[in-house]
């Protein structure tokens, strides 16, 4: 079922970068399909444990009959409160695949891709309240403007804000098809599957807070992995990677060099494990190809 649900991207990789111990305890901070959490409880002991985040109900349901695993059925935002909840004081390694499932984008109910026909929702949990459709029939110009820009690196963002809003001015937004129409009228024809793509990331990333959830899950990480235990994290987009390498160099997610002593010494939380980024193999690529933007770092604790 996991193969049809969720292809896992550099599975081998980021689950080696872990360095497992058969009897740690370990966190998938996106179960998603459940290849990466499957992975690391094959190399398990009985003892091993393996706590998930997953807020989607589709993820709950697919998750393996194992008696070593614990779901949270939460936004991996609150690591440390379930942490606590579960009496675990401190994890061996924490992996983090921040890319949306193949099943959310093949799903057209869950409004996630311009290919199939649905509801414009975007929501990778049912609790969230704002859907795609409410942010792109409610955000101001330089709210909606600024989305694009920051997030779908679109350079036409002011045309694409100013046509949303002129467009839902006579009719809201409601379905991916309704995005897509008026999208197209803006992009460029050449690339017209990039920019569309572009658009729907953008509006993905807002709907779901994604850089702040980032944030906060780094920040927590440092508390919650023991000295020598790892991290190890998967993104797909500039702004997340970036973030991710800050935080490896400087402790600080904004900060992309540490603070110094009066003596010169910098005090980091984490050290590099992976000096260069690990990218997909071609092979990877060919099978998979919505590996071709994933970014591996791996980081220990000081």
């Amino acid at each position: 079922m996991e193969q049809g649900y969720h292809i896992p991207v550099l599975l081998k990789e980021s689950v080696d970068g872990l360095n497992i111990r058969p009897d740690g305890v370990y966190v998938d901070l996106t179960f998603g399909g459940g290849g990466h959490s499957r992975e690391i409880l094959s190399r398990l002991g009985d003892n091993g444990r393996l706590v998930v985040f997953d807020q989607d109900e589709d993820a709950y349901n697919n998750r393996p009959d194992d008696e070593r695993l614990l779901f949270v059925r939460h936004n991996f935002q609150y690591l440390s409160h379930f942490l606590r909840y579960l009496n675990i004081d401190k994890v061996d390694g924490i992996l983090g695949d921040l890319g949306v499932s193949s099943h959310h984008f093949d799903a057209a109910e869950r409004g996630f891709s311009f290919r199939f026909e649905g509801k414009l929702d975007m929501r990778m949990g049912q609790g969230l309240q704002m859907t795609a459709a409410d942010l792109v029939n409610t955000y101001e110009l330089d709210d909606l403007k600024r989305i694009f820009w920051q997030y779908g690196e679109i350079k036409s963002s002011y045309k694409l804000a100013s046509e949303i809003i002129k467009a839902r001015a006579s009719r809201p937004f409601e379905t991916t098809t309704d995005l897509k129409e008026l999208a197209e009228k803006v992009g460029p024809k050449k690339e017209q599957s990039k920019f569309l793509a572009q658009v729907f990331q953008a509006l993905r990333i807002e709907v779901n807070k994604e850089m702040d959830v980032l944030k906060s899950v780094l920040m927590q990480s440092t508390d919650a992995i023991k000295p020598g235990g790892r991290l190890s994290v998967i993104s797909y987009h500039s702004l997340e990677d970036r973030l991710v390498k800050n935080f490896i160099r400087s402790g600080d997610c904004d900060k992309n060099q540490p603070d110094k002593d009066i003596y010169g010494h910098a005090d980091v939380p984490f050290k590099a494990v992976n000096r260069k980024l690990i990218l997909p193999s071609d092979e990877e690529i060919e099978r998979n190809n919505r590996a071709r933007s994933a970014k591996l770092r791996i980081a220990e604790r000081v």
